[in-house]
C-alpha cells in the first residue's frame, strides 16, 4: 500500500509541475538561420528553466539542459521564407530568452527584377529572392521628397514575383519607388522608374472670404503649419481652411510647394 501510494504522489506532483508550467511561444519565417535560447535555471534552483522545445509542432532533438542551446532548423527541411511557429516549454516561475529574435524575422532582401509604369498610368515590378512577407510600399518624389503613396504586401518567397499598383502621377516628369522595411527598420530600395504626364499643370486660388483654396484640375494636396505639421490632405478640386486661424501656411499640390496667407 505504501508503494502504491507513493506512485500516486510521484504522479500527482510531477501532474502539478506540467499544469503550472508555461509555454513561450515565437513566431516567424524561416530565414536560413539558428536561434539561440538563454536558459536559466528553473525558481526552485532544480534543472534548468526550458524542458521541451517543438518546431511547426515537431519535438526538436536540441540539447535544452543547460545554460543557453541553440534551436538547429536544419533536421525540419525548412524553405527560405517558410513559416516557423516555436514552442518553448517552461516551468513555473521562470522564463527562457531567445537572444537572436532577428534571425526569424523577415528581411528586405528582394533582388528587382524590373519596374516601369505603363501608358494607363500602372507602376508594375518584378522581384525574386523574398524571404518572408513584407509590404513594398511604394513612393513618389514630389515636394521635394520621397511621399508614401501606396502599399502592396509582398508574397515573400524566393521565385519570381510581378506586382502592380495604380499610381496618380502629377503633371511633367514623375518618378516612383518601392521600398522594404523589415527587422531593425533598415529599409531596401528598388531603381526609379519615371512616368511623364502630359496633363494641364493646376493652379490655385483662394475663395469665399479667404476659406476654400480651389484647384483648376484635381489634384492631391496637403497643408502644413510653419512647424512641418499636416493639418489637411486629401485629393479633389478643393480644400476648405474654415477651421485654420489666420497665419500663414505650405501648401502643397500637383507637384509644386508654394506658401498662402489666411487672413480672417
Amino acid at each position: 500500500m505504501k508503494k502504491i501510494a507513493c506512485i500516486c504522489v510521484m504522479l500527482f506532483c510531477f501532474t502539478c509541475v506540467r499544469a503550472n508550467a508555461g509555454v513561450l511561444i515565437v513566431e516567424g519565417k524561416y530565414q536560413q538561420k539558428n536561434l539561440y535560447i538563454q536558459n536559466g535555471f528553473s525558481s526552485n534552483g532544480v534543472g534548468f528553466c526550458a524542458y521541451e522545445v517543438k518546431v511547426n509542432g515537431q519535438v526538436t532533438a536540441d540539447e535544452v539542459n543547460s545554460s543557453a542551446f541553440e534551436i538547429d532548423f536544419a533536421p525540419f527541411k525548412l524553405k527560405a521564407g517558410d513559416k516557423i511557429t516555436i514552442e518553448i516549454g517552461h516551468k513555473e516561475g521562470c522564463m527562457p530568452k531567445v537572444l537572436n529574435p532577428e534571425a526569424i524575422k523577415p528581411r528586405p532582401t528582394f533582388d528587382l527584377l524590373s519596374i516601369d509604369i505603363n501608358k494607363d498610368a500602372v507602376l508594375t515590378w518584378g522581384t525574386k529572392n523574398e524571404l518572408g512577407s513584407l509590404p513594398y510600399i511604394i513612393e513618389q518624389f514630389k515636394w521635394n521628397k520621397w511621399v508614401y503613396v501606396g502599399e502592396v504586401m509582398g508574397e515573400g518567397t524566393p521565385t519570381d514575383h510581378m506586382y502592380k499598383f495604380k499610381i496618380t502621377p502629377t503633371s511633367g516628369e514623375n518618378k516612383f519607388r518601392v521600398k522594404q522595411v523589415g527587422y531593425g527598420g533598415l529599409p531596401r530600395y528598388s531603381k526609379e522608374a519615371t512616368y511623364t504626364s502630359f496633363m494641364d499643370k493646376p493652379s490655385f486660388k483662394l475663395e469665399e472670404g479667404n476659406k476654400i483654396v480651389s484647384f483648376s484640375n484635381e489634384t492631391t494636396f496637403e497643408v502644413y503649419d510653419y512647424y512641418g505639421n499636416v493639418l489637411k490632405k486629401g485629393f479633389g478640386n478643393n480644400v476648405d481652411i474654415t477651421s485654420l486661424p489666420k497665419g500663414k501656411y505650405y501648401l502643397c499640390y500637383d507637384n509644386l510647394v508654394t506658401e498662402i496667407e489666411k487672413r480672417r
